[in-house]
């Protein structure tokens, strides 16, 4: 179902998953910019190439990744999972960040997991259970946090997939520095 033309314009963070990693599942930015205007909407804006885009369109944000979804398979050839999140979610997410006035926790290792569907209630718990030392879990915000701390990402044994599986549904995630862009570039857009 298509949103009316009479819907109000809305601003999205919409996320891909695993995309630009090494040599494979190429996603260019520009030609995801190009089929946002392809599809009507307007604004779309990039940040590096790790799959974030914000972009305004009509509908809601299960629209926008059921439309987008099918074209990243009809234009690259690869399924990619979209999470879609409105503007004000991204703000209550910057609010909420449990480890924002911790000294001990550094911009790189704190990252922001937003999950396709809603979140289940469980998913710390499940996590903290193979958490190594070092490494914290909580729920904020709707949204699951992760202070890999001094072991880091690469030495953590919280693999998509587990971290999918705890969540319930596809999760993507985003270090501090990447949410903090992104909140800037959401700012940007509202005084233009």
């Amino acid at each position: 179902m298509r949103p009316s033309k009479r819907a109000s314009l809305q601003t999205f963070v919409v996320l891909l998953r695993g995309i630009n990693v090494g040599s494979t599942r190429k996603v260019p930015m520009a030609d995801l910019r190009a089929i946002c205007l392809k599809l009507g909407w307007t604004r779309p804006e990039t940040y590096i190439q790790s799959g974030n885009l914000i972009v305004d369109a009509r509908g809601n944000g299960a629209h926008v990744r059921r439309v987008l979804e099918p074209e990243l398979v009809a234009r690259f050839g690869l399924a990619v999972d979209v999470v879609v999140r409105g503007a004000s979610n991204w703000v209550t997410y910057v609010a909420a960040n449990p480890f924002a006035n911790d000294a001990a926790a550094k911009d790189k290792m704190v990252h922001l997991y937003v999950s396709r569907d809603p979140l289940t209630s469980q998913a710390a718990d499940v996590l903290n259970e193979r958490a190594r030392t070092g490494e914290r879990i909580h729920i904020a915000g709707g949204a699951l946090w992760i202070d890999y701390g001094a072991p880091g990402v690469a030495g953590s044994k919280l693999t998509p997939s587990l971290i999918d599986k705890a969540c319930g549904s596809p999760t993507t995630g985003r270090n501090w520095k990447t949410v903090l862009k992104i909140r800037e570039m959401l700012a940007a857009r509202n005084k233009a």
